[in-house]
């Protein structure tokens, strides 16, 4: 039954036919893949410093103590992958089983809980720095999913500030990342070949900006600052629910009913799109799980179905709507995706939630295949967006793209 399941809900397999690697999007049964490193508010794709511990958890919904095994593997820049060998970049064996896992306790929703963490007593740790891999299989050695992690040597000090757009066009919509890379025990040699570097907003990869070079040098610093190649649309604050109470309603949940398992209906999502801006805290996408009621929200935690309904009257032209944010990664899956209601007039989805906060984003992805972030959000460019910036270097001759730093920057104080 589990393989059947796995058959028909894998949306994305690793691989393409550019030679990169993409992440496998997981079966329905494989909920709430929290992955952490040094970063705790991205619990997504990871950015750990060389040394540093992983943890990966997950839930698998049908509950019966499925036995998972997972891989490591290193990637270059472009996340085709290197010419190391496993022995080169890995300190130990991985293809183990995860043996670390829980029931549920006390639960509607059954489901049993797995916890990797990384260096263990099979991996004892990593060698190099770069992109990385981590796959999870079942026991018939099926792929279930796979997440991108990178692992970076502190070599590069990057210093970034948020700017607003110098095109009077965008200015009131668009924040532009400008930043500078200093190596002073690191010799970059031929930077406008050998250092890449990867730009992304609120820990979205996917909608990274990878093709940048440096403008100038001033002595062993590396200058960037661009404006329409680093510009990023500014978006909203995301929207946000919590359901840590399973039967209160509260300012985001308008009604909850118990069947099978719990029900939240939240209040009605309008397109924010043309609307002036309003600050609302958010934590840039990203989720926390928590169940008021538990002493260990991991494995106390309910599933409920929350029900989303949004009111658009733009056309969409022959695109689709989405729910996304870092619950899933910010995939794209036929799980997330809204249906219009015509009896309603509005466009509805239910998903299934493990108890938490959460922030949601609704997108447009249009018929060429182009994804619109603000068409119901809107773009302005004072709503607060954190910004990543990674640094490669390979040195000459060398068979691997090291990752020499990691630099951030808030546009919450965001200049002309």
């Amino acid at each position: 039954m589990k393989a059947f399941l796995l058959f028909l809900f894998l949306g994305i397999t690793a691989g393409s036919l550019s030679g990169q690697i993409q992440e496998t999007v997981p079966p329905n049964f494989i909920r709430t893949i929290i992955f952490e490193g040094d970063i705790p508010e991205n619990s997504g794709n990871p950015i750990v410093r060389l040394g540093n511990p992983l943890q990966l958890s997950f839930d698998d919904i049908i509950g019966d103590e499925a036995d998972y095994y997972y891989s490591i593997e290193h990637f270059n820049f472009d996340w085709t992958p290197s010419q190391l060998s496993k022995n080169e970049y890995l300190n130990g064996i991985d293809n183990v089983r995860i043996l670390s896992f829980t029931n549920a306790y006390n639960t509607l929703q059954p489901y049993t809980h797995y916890e990797l963490s990384i260096p263990n007593n099979n991996v004892r740790g990593l060698k190099v720095s770069g992109n990385y891999l981590l796959s999870v299989y079942n026991s018939n050695r099926e792929l279930v999913f796979s997440r991108k992690f990178m692992v970076y040597e502190p070599f590069a000090r990057i210093t970034a500030e948020v700017k607003r757009s110098r095109d009077l066009q965008f200015i009131d919509e668009k924040q532009v990342v400008n930043f500078s890379i200093e190596s002073p025990d690191l010799l970059l040699k031929n930077p406008e070949e050998n250092v890449k570097v990867s730009l992304f907003q609120n820990y979205n990869m996917k909608m990274a900006i990878n093709d940048l070079k440096p403008q100038y040098t001033i002595g062993n610093e590396l200058i960037y600052r661009y404006d329409e190649q680093s510009s990023f649309w500014g978006g909203n604050e995301f929207l946000q629910f919590d359901n840590k109470d399973l039967r209160s309603t509260t300012a985001d949940i308008a009604s909850v009913d118990l069947q099978q398992l719990y029900h939240h209906f939240l209040f009605l999502d309008l397109s924010r799109d043309g609307q002036p801006y309003t600050y609302n805290p958010d934590i840039n996408g990203n989720f926390v799980i928590r169940n008021m009621q538990a002493q260990n929200s991991d494995i106390e935690a309910e599933y409920v179905w929350v029900h989303f309904t949004l009111r658009n009257y733009d056309p969409l032209n022959g695109g689709d709507l989405y729910l996304y944010g870092g619950f899933n990664n910010f995939e794209l899956t036929q799980d997330n995706k809204l249906i219009y209601n015509e009896e309603t007039g509005y466009y509805e989805l239910a998903r299934l939630f493990k108890q938490g906060y959460y922030n949601y984003r609704y997108v447009l992805l249009n018929p060429d295949g182009t994804l619109d972030d603000g068409f119901i959000s809107g773009n302005h460019d004072e709503t607060e967006n954190v910004y990543t910036i990674l640094a490669y270097y390979r040195n000459p001759g060398a068979r691997y793209d090291r990752l020499i730093g990691v630099g951030t920057a808030n546009s919450r104080n965001i200049r002309n």
